[in-house]
Order: structure tokens, then C-alpha cells, then sequence
């Protein structure tokens, strides 16, 4: 016992004091990289280890902003977004998976299309399976819980109007971006601005902690529309009808609140589904009524009209001799349907003679004309913002050749949209000024019109325009049962490439309603009619009657006059016109 003691006191101490130093160096060493680890900032500190465990746990997540609605001006819902599930996978997750059969039949798929559709991302994490699901059918696959399918919450747009507003309010893409109509012209203010949220998630991708919003989702701004849905309606059935029944390739309709500038109803046809899978091709997706131009022929002889009353030389009984029926300018013979002899300027426009506005043309020249049109805004464009909307052409020929400068009066060698031309109308209407046409209700104060022609031309004009709806005018068949009306005919050829189409004609109308105190305008255009009837008077005057009719009773305008029309002739359903 002894000797033992005597071993362990001869121990040398600098081995104690070394082992001792050792053991102090590791329990700094320690301490310090616990404190590199949690509390320093050095290189691969806590920092660096927490981003490496944010990269592979930490994820940001985008919150969907609503989209505003688009209504009409009467607050009925045009556009809405509801929301739905989009069912998207991790292909990296599933290319293996022993449950692939299981998934293509729930996603109503065949298996080798499930499979070579994950072939195409090879390599990657995140692909869609469905997209815009309603919850109903999303619930039935996700309830499977097959590894590596997940889902998110996203909007859809729904246009409960359907086909009656579609070529207006267009429609947006998968992704909510408006991509044609006032979708597109709005997408700014419509689109809202989407948020972002963090989340943790496990290692098969799946959300496991919601952590918080980083930033809330900004939901878009609402749109009311000019339009009233009721007219709306009324136009695309009567138009539809007239269509069919003459098997014309299109039609259009306009109405305009003359007070306001405000477009009533705008409708085509043929039209488009935006519910559905777009179906009627470009055809059926363009709003005609803004973007295509045509001749207006004979409804511009109003205008033409207004020129020779500015020039102090005509008044609406000036008389006018138009014998024989026909008159020569050049090369070319314009005649009239039969000889009127000695009429007046009113029964010119009412009959719509060709010899006593040739004449009335060579009398003015065609500077007064011109400027009228341009003061109207024919060549311009309504500045309505929509999405291809044409100016039309009022071309200023650097030399006039006499048959051009006759033509321009009838309306020939120069373009308009049916806006334009219902904008036009709208000046005579609204005692000589012309309001900024608008797709957007106007609340407050209006813009300030523009006056193009003074009160008492504006008056004079619409009792002309009455006067071409009497029994022995043109547009007898515009008549309105209970009210008095006024407007012009147009025929006009349609353009192809050799020129002028022999057989193919477009038919216009342009009237105005009521005639004590217009407020409404309406252009009709019916192109390309097939058959005996092609004439403005004969297929586009029905149309604006049927409309006309319709419109004023939903507007509450009371009936001016006891109905003297009979039903045959302002009806135009099936193939009666």
C-alpha cells in the first residue's frame, strides 16, 4: 500500500498540468463553435446554416389576387372570378410511383399519356396535372393521397352573360390576363396585385406549417360597364334572327344614349361562348362593330344634306328637278328607280335620289362635303380604347375627278365603323352636339360634347329623317308601333378583289327614336344578306324596328302616338320580312 502511494506522488506534475490544458482547450474549442454555430456571423455561421436550412424546408408562396367584375350599368355581373383548384405534381416525386395507373384514371387520362407527359419534365419539380378545377372534382383525386400530387387555390373567370356580351368584354387567358375586349383594355385595373406567404414543408414537398403572410393580395378594381344588359339582349336575339334568316355571313348592332355618348348595346353575330373552349374561330370573336369598316353609302346623303343647308343655298322645300330619272357625271349614269320630276330636298333625302344628290354634289363641290364629314368624325376614331378599334378612312384626294366627288356624297370611296356612323347620327339627335363615345357608365358631371352643327340644322335634319319612315319613303319598314322615328337607308356593294361585287351587298340603317325628343340611336348592319332582299329598307330597316321597339319600352319611353303600323310590316322572325 505503501509502495502505490509512492508511485502516484513520484508522478511527474507537468503531465498533469498538460492533460489539465488539454482538457481546457477542448472545452474552448467547444464553446467557441457553439458560438460560431448560434451566435457569430462568421462564414458559415448561424447565419449560413439557417439560409441552408430556409433553402431546403423554407418556402414563399404566391396569394392569388381576385379580379375585379366587369357589370353593366344596371350593376348585372358581366365578368366574375370564382375560385377553383389546380391539381399540379412533383414529377420527381411520381415517375416512380406504383400508383400511376390509379392517378391517370382519376385525372380521366390514358396511362402512356400520364407517363409521357412527366417525361417532358424530366428533371424539374413542379408540373400541372388539371388546372381550374372546381373544389367538387379536385377533392376526388386529392382524397387518393398519392405521393407527389398536391393542389393550390386559384380564380377562374365566369361571364354569366355568355355569347350576348362576349366580343365586348372579351376574356382572359388560363394565368388571368386579359387578352382580348375591355379584358384587355382594363387589365391594369382589373388584375389586382397578387400576395406572397411563407410556409415550411416536409421532404415529399408537402406543406407542413403555414409560417405567415409576407404580403396580403390586393383584389383588382371593379368595371361598370355603358351597356344595359336587358338591350343587350334584345339586340342579340332580334340580330341573330335576322341573320339566319337572310343566311348572311354577319350582322352588327349600336346603340347610343345621344344625351350621353354612352354605348346602350353593341352585338354581333356570329358570336363565341368565352365559358367554353372559344369555339367560332376569329370570326366569332371580333367585335365588328368597332374593328371592321365598311362603305356607308347612303346614310352619309344626311351628311350631305347638312353641307348644302350650311351653305345657305338649299332649305329642306328647296325644289330640285330630277327628270329625266337619271343624270350623267363623265363616264358614269346614275338613275333613280323612276323618274320623281321636280321634288324637294326633303323627298330627295326620303326617296333617296340619286339624281338630286348628284346634283346637289356638282351645286356645293366637294369641300363643304368633305369638311362636314370630317367635322362629324368620319376618318377619326371614337377614342374608345378598345382593342383594335379602326378610324375608318375620309380620303382627301390631292385631284377630284367629278364621278369622285358625287361618290363621296353617296357615301362611296369612303370607310366607317358602325360606331362611327352611330356617333355620326348622334349629333342630329342631340341638337348638334357630339358626345365622346364611352364603353363606361359615366357617373357626375358629363364630359363637355363638341357642337358641330348648330340646333335649328339638327332639327331640320331629324324631320328629314322622319320624313324617310313615312309610308312613301325608303325605311317605311323602320316604323315603331306607338312612336314616331326617323332614319336612313344604305345599300351599298361590297368590295372583292376585281372591285365592286356584282351580287354581294351590305345593308345599313341609321335612325334615330324618339323623333319629339330623340335619345337613342341606332345603327343596323346586316352583311352580305343572301336571297331577293339585300336593301337597306327591306333587311336592315326590320331590324332597327324590332330593336327600336324593344328598347324604348325598357327605357320606360312613353308611346307618343296610337299605332296606325301593322305587325307585317315592322316584323322580320323566321323568314318573314
Amino acid at each position: 500500500m505503501r509502495r502505490a502511494n509512492t508511485q502516484v506522488q513520484s508522478l511527474p506534475m507537468w503531465r498533469f498540468y498538460a492533460l489539465v490544458g488539454v482538457l481546457c482547450a477542448m472545452l474552448v474549442l467547444l464553446v467557441w463553435r457553439v458560438l460560431s454555430l448560434q451566435i457569430l456571423d462568421l462564414e458559415h455561421g448561424y447565419e449560413f446554416l439557417q439560409g441552408q436550412g430556409a433553402k431546403r424546408s423554407l418556402r414563399t408562396a404566391e396569394i392569388p389576387a381576385y379580379r375585379g367584375v366587369i357589370t353593366d350599368r344596371r350593376g348585372e355581373p358581366l365578368a366574375v372570378s370564382t375560385p377553383v383548384v389546380s391539381i399540379w405534381a412533383n414529377p420527381q416525386l411520381l415517375k416512380d410511383s406504383s400508383r400511376l395507373g390509379e392517378l391517370a384514371q382519376a385525372l380521366d387520362m390514358e396511362l402512356p399519356e400520364l407517363q409521357e407527359k412527366l417525361s417532358r419534365y424530366e428533371g424539374k419539380q413542379f408540373m400541372y396535372l388539371l388546372r381550374h378545377q372546381v373544389p367538387a372534382h379536385a377533392r376526388t383525386i386529392l382524397e387518393k393521397k398519392i405521393p407527389g400530387v398536391f393542389s393550390e387555390r386559384e380564380y377562374r373567370r365566369f361571364y354569366p352573360a355568355g355569347e350576348v356580351a362576349a366580343q365586348l368584354v372579351g376574356f382572359t387567358n388560363v394565368d388571368g390576363q386579359g387578352i382580348a375586349g375591355l379584358e384587355l383594355t382594363y387589365n391594369d385595373w382589373l388584375e389586382g396585385r397578387p400576395g406572397k406567404k411563407k410556409y415550411i414543408k416536409d421532404l415529399h414537398g408537402e406543406m407542413v406549417r403555414d409560417i405567415g403572410v409576407l404580403q396580403p393580395a390586393e383584389s383588382g378594381k371593379d368595371l361598370r360597364l355603358s351597356i344595359d344588359l336587358r338591350l343587350q339582349h334584345v339586340q342579340h336575339r332580334e340580330l341573330q334572327r335576322a341573320v339566319t334568316a337572310l343566311g348572311a355571313e354577319s350582322g352588327t348592332v349600336v346603340t347610343l344614349d345621344s344625351h350621353t355618348g354612352e354605348v346602350l348595346a353593341m352585338v354581333n353575330y356570329p358570336v363565341y361562348n368565352p365559358n367554353g373552349q372559344k369555339s367560332g374561330g376569329p370570326a366569332g370573336m371580333r367585335n365588328r362593330a368597332v374593328t371592321d369598316v365598311y362603305e356607308p353609302g347612303s346614310t352619309m346623303k344626311s351628311l350631305t344634306m347638312v353641307a348644302a343647308l350650311e351653305s345657305g343655298r338649299f332649305s329642306p322645300e328647296t325644289m330640285i328637278d330630277t327628270s329625266p330619272g337619271r343624270i350623267r357625271v363623265g363616264p358614269k349614269v346614275y338613275p333613280d328607280p323612276r323618274n320623281y320630276g321636280l321634288i324637294s330636298m326633303t323627298r330627295v333625302l326620303q326617296k333617296s335620289s340619286q339624281v338630286g344628290v348628284t346634283k346637289i354634289a356638282l351645286d356645293l363641290g366637294h369641300e363643304p362635303i368633305w369638311e362636314v364629314f370630317h367635322r362629324f368624325g368620319i376618318g377619326q376614331a371614337p377614342g374608345t380604347g378598345f382593342p383594335g378599334e379602326s378610324a375608318g378612312s375620309l380620303p382627301n384626294h390631292a385631284r377630284w375627278y367629278a364621278t369622285d366627288k358625287v361618290s363621296l356624297a353617296f357615301g362611296y370611296g369612303i370607310t366607317a365603323t358602325p360606331l362611327q356612323l352611330a356617333s355620326a347620327y348622334s349629333v342630329f339627335a342631340n341638337g348638334g352636339v357630339q358626345q365622346p363615345v364611352s364603353l363606361l357608365a359615366l357617373e357626375g358631371e358629363l364630359p363637355e360634347g363638341k357642337r358641330v352643327i348648330d340646333s335649328q340644322t339638327a332639327a331640320k335634319l331629324v324631320s328629314m329623317l322622319h320624313a324617310v319612315t313615312n309610308e312613301d319613303g325608303t325605311a317605311r319598314k323602320a316604323r315603331v308601333p306607338g312612336y314616331q322615328v326617323g332614319g336612313k337607308t344604305g345599300t351599298v356593294h361590297k368590295v372583292g378583289p376585281a372591285g365592286y361585287e356584282k351580287n354581294k351587298y351590305v345593308a345599313l340603317f341609321a335612325g334615330v327614336a324618339p323623333i319629339d325628343n330623340p335619345r337613342i340611336v341606332t345603327v343596323v348592319v346586316i352583311n352580305d344578306p343572301k336571297g331577293a332582299l339585300y336593301g337597306g329598307g327591306a333587311v336592315a330597316a326590320p331590324v332597327f324596328s324590332e330593336i327600336t321597339a324593344a328598347s324604348l319600352r325598357i327605357l320606360n319611353v312613353p308611346p307618343t302616338e296610337i299605332s296606325t303600323v301593322g305587325a307585317t310590316d315592322v316584323q322580320l322572325a323566321g323568314g318573314r320580312i
